[in-house]
């Protein structure tokens, strides 16, 4: 009984300590301070060292996290609740070493929907498997994704009851502000659903006054009053759902190979007024962009928009194979070979590691299981790139027309016009201009990105630069050529009329003079013959006749 009654006071004792953390924390978070919500998450971090599931501080210690603009550690806190890192780990539970024809090797969520019998109605199934088991019947194990999605967030509804929406409301907030737009809005609409239930339940015993008197204030409220989380949530939803129907047309674009209209649709993405972008969403929208320009042949607009993806986000695999790949395409075979190999460092990290860098929730456009066959052909491309730099083609080969983006034989004015619109873009003055429209989700990152993006940005303008030397230099020979042919087609002219200036005066000069005396007289004489027939003038003098004769 002792016993009993001292457990009892040490309960009775922690709660005690646990109600004033919470209530002193309150009061901190009531300031809007940074350096006192900061306290406030100290207090919480050591009320929920005593009650571990206390409610009431995890939602006060997640909103706090919130406010401090600590996105991965609220992501990291409530990770189990994001949508995407539950269906990965539901498919990836789903397979089994054993036998991948089984019925067995599905996870509990897998169901039978067909049978034997029923075969006929399977065309709406994703994907099939034929399940051979010697105890029962043959039949087929459909797999749907929208199913596992259905139960997903039937899971999430039955558990509603037990946990407070606020996880979805927090959650979905830092998932926009890591990029994770789909899980953002799924998370979203679900809090949103869930207090719309939540205040549907508490209004039932209100009274008619309650209504009325909320409704007025709300219509009374100035224009300058903050707006309400639910106004938020709706705001920062519309937002989303903006981006991601922006995002899809440039995908679709990308896909039908309509590479202009793509790079215009990310363009509205990455220049938006509407505010920030997040940072993890707008790498992933610079890196499409570099694969839309590699294709319309963009070249240093491609390797520009490759640059600022790494500089956002160090391990980008697409953003390294575009830009390699570009290189490779104005045969800058050393700089290729280096992002290859970078490239292949990353592979190999992920296979040591067993999983793709960064945390669980973090999304890739590569999956874990393509790593080995990806990195078996990255091995054979250095291979073949070490070949050719080894038989002579080195950086002293680049094809800086394809470059700055000119035909072969342009004249100096395209080339100046080219060149000054590309110093405009890419200047490396200005290679810092793009961080000012991307929101970090760590502040403490921002030197690392701007150091990272001041680098690749000089190495490009360097390289622009040089090829137009290299093309101004080309030019001016071709130019020179140029007048030194004319200059040698003129030579040739006037050697021509002098010799046939020789030709004439020795002719005239081997001439007897006074035959061509007396043909002039002649002539002359016959002239004047016919002007006096006509009555014009007098008949020509006897002397000039004489003269003629």
């Amino acid at each position: 009984m002792a016993v009993t009654t001292e457990k009892k006071h040490w309960w009775l004792t922690n709660r005690r300590i646990v109600e004033k953390y919470i209530k002193d924390a309150r009061s901190l978070i009531a300031t809007q301070e940074e350096s006192e919500i900061i306290s406030a998450l100290s207090l919480l971090d050591a009320a929920l060292a005593l009650s571990p599931r206390l409610e009431q501080a995890l939602e006060l210690r997640a909103r706090c996290l919130l406010f401090l603009r600590r996105f991965k550690d609220v992501a990291d806190m409530l990770q189990d609740y994001i949508p995407s890192l539950r269906i990965s780990d539901e498919d990836s539970s789903s397979s089994s070493s054993d036998s991948g024809f089984s019925s067995q090797s599905l996870s509990r969520e897998g169901v039978k929907l067909l049978s034997s019998s029923s075969f006929s109605s399977s065309s709406d199934s994703s994907s099939c498997s034929f399940s051979p088991s010697p105890g029962r019947d043959q039949s087929f194990t459909c797999f749907s994704v929208s199913h596992l999605k259905k139960k997903l967030m039937a899971a999430i509804c039955k558990s509603c009851e037990k946990e407070g929406h606020w996880r979805y409301l927090v959650l979905g907030k830092a998932c926009y502000h890591l990029g994770l737009m789909e899980d953002a809005m799924i998370l979203l609409q679900t809090g949103k659903r869930l207090a719309t239930a939540a205040f549907r339940r508490e209004s039932i015993c209100w009274s008619d006054d309650s209504f009325s008197l909320s409704l007025s204030t709300a219509a009374a409220a100035p224009p300058s009053t903050p707006l309400t989380e639910s106004e938020s949530i709706t705001q920062l939803l519309s937002h989303i759902k903006l981006l991601l129907r922006r995002r899809a047309a440039a995908l679709a674009a990308l896909d039908a190979g309509v590479h202009t209209e793509a790079i215009r649709h990310f363009s509205k993405i990455i220049e938006s007024r509407r505010g920030v972008t997040p940072q993890g969403f707008l790498s992933q929208c610079y890196a499409h962009r570099a694969s839309a320009q590699r294709h319309a042949w963009r070249i240093a607009d491609a390797i520009a928009d490759c640059n600022r993806a790494l500089a956002l986000e160090a391990t980008s695999i697409e953003a390294l194979h575009t830009r390699a790949s570009v290189l490779e395409m104005i045969k800058c075979l050393p700089d290729s070979l280096h992002d290859l190999e970078h490239l292949k460092l990353l592979y190999n990290s992920i296979l040591r590691d067993r999983k793709l860098p960064g945390p669980a929730w973090k999304h890739h456009n590569v999956r874990y299981v393509e790593i080995p066959g990806r990195l078996c052909t990255l091995s054979t491309k250095i291979k073949e790139l070490k070949q050719r730099m080894a038989n002579g083609e080195t950086g002293n080969n680049v094809d800086y027309y394809a470059l700055i983006g000119l035909r072969r034989g342009c004249s100096r004015s395209e080339l100046q016009r080219a060149h000054l619109l590309l110093c405009l873009k890419h200047k490396h003055e200005k290679a810092l201009s793009f961080i000012d429209r991307c929101e970090l989700a760590d502040k403490r990152d921002i030197e690392n990105v701007k150091e990272r993006a001041k680098m690749s940005a000089t190495l490009l303008y360097r390289l622009i630069q040089k090829g137009y030397a290299e093309i101004m230099a080309n030019i001016t020979k071709e130019e020179a050529l140029k007048e030194q042919k004319k200059r040698a087609l003129h030579d040739d002219n006037s050697n021509e009329d002098s010799n046939e200036s020789v030709l004439f005066c020795s002719s005239a000069s081997t001439t007897n003079p006074s035959l061509v005396q007396g043909m002039f007289c002649r002539d002359l004489s016959i002239v004047g013959n016919l002007l006096s027939q006509a009555g014009f003038n007098p008949s020509i003098p006897m002397k000039y006749e004489a003269l003629s004769c």
